[in-house]
């Protein structure tokens, strides 16, 4: 059975995360209704990350299995008028036969989006979290640092997380500055629900005085969620790219 990844672009804000629920508009199920119109056929859709409501997405990745091959570039521009505006495949590739964007999935690039100026902007408003009050960026970087490495995130998750192991890795976390666009690029192996929306609310939160610097050394330590920032909007954090072996 051949096997193709699937590469998609899509605005998060009209949607309630990537996968699809009964009486839902979600991501997974716009794409599932728009590849049976263009494939004549019911096909099952694995995505490598259930992204929540409101989160934005450059680089997610999915899987489908066919009976038989298909023309790749037609599939997308297909997809691509179905799911216009919000959904863009921007890319189809046969892979594998044993290829699972889910299960396949060695790591994710996200990055959260943090507009830090006096003015909110009408361009980036479904694009970034506004934050009027002054941000230290030194003590921003400072936190990030200790997130470097493999951690019991207990503390770094949303209340309802059903994970029983709770230790990630993150093997890159930079705070860039682009104009008055404050950019937290996060990467890692795996990521708890909420895992990066609260690390940026805790830096943020850092980073205006509102908690003390050693806060994130304080939450690895103890895995206290309620010694941390606030979970940052959805709105500011987008799926930049998604890691597989031999790809």
């Amino acid at each position: 059975m051949p096997t193709y990844k699937l590469t998609i672009e899509y605005n998060g804000a009209g949607f309630r995360g990537w996968q699809a629920h009964d009486n839902v508009v979600s991501v997974q199920g716009k794409l599932l209704d728009a590849l049976k119109i263009a494939l004549r056929l019911d096909v099952s859709l694995q995505g490598a990350s259930r992204t929540d409501a409101g989160v934005h997405a450059v680089g997610q990745v999915a899987s489908i299995r066919l009976d038989e091959p298909i023309n790749e570039h037609r599939l997308a521009r297909s997809l691509c008028a179905l799911c216009k505006p919000d959904i863009a495949v921007t890319g189809v590739a046969q892979v594998a036969d044993s290829f699972n964007a889910r299960f396949d999935a060695r790591g994710k690039h996200y990055l959260y989006r943090v507009l830090n100026r006096s003015a909110p902007s009408p361009l980036l408003q479904h694009l970034c979290w506004h934050v009027a009050a002054p941000l230290d960026l030194s003590l921003m970087r400072r936190g990030a640092g200790a997130l470097l490495g493999t951690h019991d995130f207990n503390g770094f998750r949303a209340s309802d997380c059903e994970r029983d192991n709770t230790e990630r890795t993150i093997t890159a976390i930079d705070i860039l500055e682009n104009g008055p666009v404050v950019e937290i690029h996060v990467r890692g192996t795996a990521f708890l629900k909420n895992m990066v929306r609260i690390i940026a609310g805790t830096l943020v939160d850092i980073a205006r005085g509102a908690l003390p610097p050693n806060t994130v050394d304080t939450m690895l330590r103890l895995g206290n969620r309620s010694l941390g920032g606030r979970t940052a909007p959805a709105h500011g954090l987008t799926l930049v790219e998604v890691f597989y072996d031999n790809l």
